[in-house]
């Protein structure tokens, strides 16, 4: 599982996730990306299983770049604990998606393997994308 070595702050408050992408929105290494459609958040379990289910599909062939990380802690109080007693314990990692973000990256493989392992992909993940090419992202 993706994790950060070392935080600065052990838990964090839930924080917004309105707006759109400024950064990590357009296609830096491959030549077709997974691109965000709505806000969410994606754990690691999330992003491994993605990972997984994309490399299966090429074959291990081609490159793949994953373009986001989970840095942000979420905390959950165990089962049948009364209220208050403080705030609970890092249950998992999280990564804060917008709009526009670009998840993963493939390059060196055909277009159709390239969108269907993407299409594998996003059943794994909690929020709606998109297949996008090296051209394609300006639209």
């Amino acid at each position: 599982m993706l994790m950060p070595n070392k935080v600065k702050h052990r838990k964090v408050m839930k924080g917004k996730r309105s707006g759109i992408a400024t950064s990590c929105n357009s296609i830096d290494f491959g030549e077709f990306a997974l691109k965000a459609q709505e806000c969410g958040w994606i754990n690691s379990r999330q992003i491994e299983a993605a990972r997984v289910a994309i490399m299966r599909a090429v074959k291990r062939g081609g490159r793949m770049w994953i373009r986001i990380f989970p840095d942000k802690p979420i905390t959950k109080k165990p089962l049948e604990v009364r209220m208050g007693k403080g705030k609970g314990a890092v249950d998992q990692w999280v990564c804060v998606i917008k709009p526009g973000r670009i998840l993963f990256e493939l390059g060196d493989v055909d277009r159709d393997i390239a969108k269907e392992a993407f299409r594998l992909a996003s059943h794994k993940l909690p929020l709606k994308t998109k297949f996008i090419g090296k051209g394609d992202e300006l639209k």
